[in-house]
């Protein structure tokens, strides 16, 4: 083509419309209401300055004069699984009308906030670093919104508190950081028909004050106003409490009259069987502290008098008939109350342990019991430990009346009376069938009548704990039974789990539900570190009227005779298990082994592998397993369910100066060390110490240490079951040596820590929360126990305050809490 074959065109400077997009003009920008003084002061006006200069800027503030607030979160922070976090946002500049925090990630956090700018929250449960971010907003007085963000870094949860060192003073001492009150003595007034205690032993009626030797304890929420449970109410609620036993030494104004001989008077009698039983009081959080009311409808007191009723497999059994119980459904009284449980429909279990010893049998009745009931009985009640023999505090060696009475004093008198019929129900030889049976109290009816679940068995009852409750699966009870060498049970209920049952009204029906039906198990621990549950089922396995050891003859006869059952089945002998606790999280179960002196080299097995001497610093020794140690097992498929299982030990007892090759395996220092574990607890799992990696408490009843420490409570942060690994250890003792392998849990170092240690001659033992973790109730029992009048070897809790004082003990419930308020523990 020539030019002359172009076409003609005009002059074309590109000054045409070519965006298409939809970006605003600068106009439309300046006039965004919302952005624009954010846009000048904020993160663009460096930008616009540079760009556009000064008049730019002002030519845009003749437009709006509305102002913005410059605002901080404060830096990036890190913290632990329960500790409180305070969030401080500032206004640096403007006028705001309204400021408020809010969370942007992570683990939804409760957040308490101000009006000026801080926001508090406690750490959420973490298994690992989790990171949560949080904004802070300001309104300024023209509608203007401004922003800044921080983050806060939290951590698993951690023991921070300095240990408490082992004392022998006359106080509860526990960490910096911490208070302790007391809260409920023996001899308080429960009612308003006595008056304040005398503690000089003049003190009567105390079916209407608190029992002795507090033990095993629950908390139960109770609404603000009106009768019904309240299962977050951490400032209202029922206390329930176990009385275990007596110092009766300091019941009366000179001692016992008559302990070793003679007639005993009636009234020092009752008085000491009033103080044995259970308590249930009222109590409050006040403005500044807790408090007990002395007059609350719901207190009471369950003593060896109250009436009582069997429920389950053995109701109705001639093995439990007596004078006062002639159809074998009722009963009168509880006695020796050790452990507890608190079931998820909100009832309170109690558990019957030394009962035996309370019951006179006098010499020659093994032959006339032969004669007139059979060698069997004999037999069983060789068994349980019921000798020939006046019975503890000779109750019955009374000068009360024996005839007619047959509810109160004669009843612990099982001497057979050859005149009286033959089944039992005129006198008193089948009374110690009546005891070591787990009892089920509802704290808020107290006219309700407690009862007793056979289906769990008869044993010295140490406790009883549920496992986790899932819908759908049947849940799991753990128990254990205080004596050497005896055995772990598992009552599995025939009911599967319904979570509308725990906020029934009708709660001991919600027990017969779930309580009076089911398989109990006895454990039976492999070395190889597995385990079976074996059903204690009569007509299965050597459970026959055939078994050359003792002839069962129904399901009742196992029940009642569960150890006989357990012998017979194989089950493993342990060395004394007392209390169980379960994990709320994983739902592996704890049991403390307390110590066992008749274990020996030749006796060990990988599940009570220990057997050694153990010096003291005031001369001599304690011999066997002295220390004890705390074993853990987890269930096949985690599940309730289960017939199997897996355990290790997660702590061995030992001074930090014992042998760490055979005897301190767990490498414990003087920040952990400590003996004969009993008391075990899980922090509830409505607060974050009972989440995540859940705090658990060892409370000790000790023998072997207390040349260098008074009785002690310990904090855990546990593993799980195959955390550590195997070992072998040589055992010496009385010229005996034997090597034994084990399975050992990883050593616990700084997740072990002692957090308390009691007065002079106490257990620590009884242990609960409120549900928001931030008021922890705990029993000392038994300050003082081996004075008397004459000889006052303890003055706690008189001697809290000031670490001396003049008056007599007395056994009492403490509350601990944390200056700042915080979760105890964490």
């Amino acid at each position: 083509m020539t030019m002359l074959d172009q076409p003609a065109i005009g002059y074309d400077d590109g000054d045409i419309d070519t965006n298409v997009s939809a970006n605003g003009h600068i106009n439309d920008l300046i006039a965004l209401r919302y952005s624009r003084r954010q846009t000048l002061r904020g993160g663009l006006s460096a930008m616009s300055m540079a760009v556009f200069g000064g008049a730019m800027l002002a030519g845009c503030d003749k437009d709006d004069t509305r102002r913005a607030t410059t605002v901080t979160a404060g830096d990036a922070t890190s913290t632990t699984s329960g500790k409180t976090v305070t969030l401080v946002g500032t206004v640096t500049s403007g006028t705001a009308s309204s400021t408020g925090w809010t969370q942007t990630s992570g683990p939804m956090v409760a957040l308490s906030t101000t009006s000026t700018g801080t926001a508090t929250f406690t750490a959420p449960a973490v298994t690992q670093s989790t990171v949560l971010g949080f904004q802070f907003a300001s309104t300024s007085s023209d509608g203007i919104r401004s922003i800044a963000d921080t983050s806060v870094t939290v951590a698993p949860a951690i023991l921070d508190f300095t240990a408490v060192p082992k004392s022998l003073a006359d106080v509860v001492a526990v960490p910096s950081g911490y208070q302790v009150a007391v809260l409920y003595r023996l001899g308080d007034p429960i009612n308003g028909s006595v008056g304040a205690y005398a503690n000089d032993g003049s003190d009567t009626t105390f079916s209407a004050r608190a029992g002795d030797h507090h033990d095993g304890m629950s908390y139960f929420g109770l609404a603000a106003s009106g009768t019904t449970p309240d299962a977050s109410n951490s400032s209202r609620g029922l206390l329930v409490m176990n009385h275990e036993n007596i110092t009766e030494s300091y019941l009366h104004p000179n001692g016992p009259t008559n302990l070793s001989s003679g007639v005993r008077p009636t009234a020092e009698v009752l008085k000491e069987m009033e103080c044995h039983g259970v308590s249930v009081i009222e109590i409050t959080r006040g403005t500044s502290a807790w408090s007990y009311s002395s007059t609350s409808s719901f207190n009471r007191r369950i003593t060896p008098f109250t009436p009582t009723s069997f429920s389950g497999p053995v109701a109705g059994s001639a093995l439990l008939y007596t004078a006062y119980a002639t159809n074998g459904r009722t009963g009168r009284g509880t006695i020796n109350n050790c452990a507890n449980g608190r079931m998820p429909w909100n009832t309170y279990l109690t558990a019957e342990e030394n009962w035996a010893g309370y019951f006179r049998r006098d010499s020659g009745d093994n032959t006339r019991r032969a004669a007139a009931v059979g060698a069997k009985s004999v037999t069983a009640f060789s068994r349980y430990g019921l000798s020939e023999r006046a019975g503890n505090y000779r109750w019955t060696f009374s000068d009360a009346p024996t005839s007619g009475d047959t509810t109160r004093v004669a009843k612990f008198n099982a001497t057979i009376d050859p005149t009286k019929a033959a089944d039992g129900t005129q006198d008193f030889r089948n009374e110690p069938n009546q005891y070591g049976w787990i009892v089920e109290i509802d704290p808020f009816d107290p006219s309700s009548t407690p009862r007793k679940r056979t289906a769990l068995g008869r044993m010295n009852h140490e406790g009883c704990v549920v496992g986790r409750t899932i819908a759908g699966v049947r849940p799991a009870f753990y128990m254990g039974d205080d004596a050497q060498n005896e055995y772990l049970y598992k009552f599995v209920s025939a009911t599967p789990w319904s979570d509308a049952d725990a906020t029934a009204s009708n709660r001991l029906s919600i027990g017969d539900k779930y309580l009076d039906s089911g398989t109990l198990y006895v454990a039976k621990l492999n070395a190889d570190g597995s385990g079976q549950w074996l059903p204690l089922v009569f007509g299965q396995g050597p459970l026959t009227a055939g078994n050359a050891a003792y002839a069962f003859a129904d399901q009742a006869d196992v029940l009642t005779h569960a150890r006989l059952a357990g012998d017979a089945l194989g089950a493993t002998k342990m060395d004394r298990p007392e209390w169980t606790a379960v994990n709320p999280v994983n739902g592996q179960m704890y049991l403390t082994l307390t110590n066992n002196s008749s274990r020996t080299a030749a006796t060990t097995d990988a599940a009570n592998p220990r057997a050694y001497s153990d010096p003291k610093t005031t001369g001599g020794q304690t011999n066997g397993n002295p220390n004890g140690h705390v074993i853990r097992l987890r269930e096949t498929g985690d599940t309730s369910e289960a017939t199997s299982f897996t355990w290790d030990i997660y702590a061995f007892g030992a001074g930090a100066d014992l042998n760490p090759a055979n005897i301190n395996l767990s490498n414990l220092d003087a920040t952990n060390d400590f003996s004969s574990p009993d008391g075990l607890w899980f922090a509830r799992p409505s607060n974050v110490a009972g989440q995540g990696t859940p705090l658990m408490w060892i409370q000790t009843d000790d023998g072997a240490y207390t040349d260098v420490t008074n009785c002690m409570m310990l904090a855990a942060i546990p593993g799980t079951v195959g955390d550590g690994g195997t070992r072998t250890i040589t055992n010496s003792l009385n010229g005996v040596t034997a090597s034994q392998t084990t399975r050992i849990g990883k050593a616990p170092g700084t997740s072990l820590k002692r957090f308390l240690v009691g007065p002079k001659q106490c257990e620590i033992t009884g242990i609960d929360s409120t549900p928001d973790g931030r008021t922890l109730f705990v029993n000392i029992q038994h300050p003082g126990e081996n004075g008397g009048p004459a000889n006052i070897t303890s003055n706690w809790p008189q001697s809290q305050a000031t670490g001396t004082g003049t008056g007599r003990p007395r056994s009492a419930t403490i509350v601990i809490t944390k200056t700042d308020g915080g979760i105890i523990g964490l």
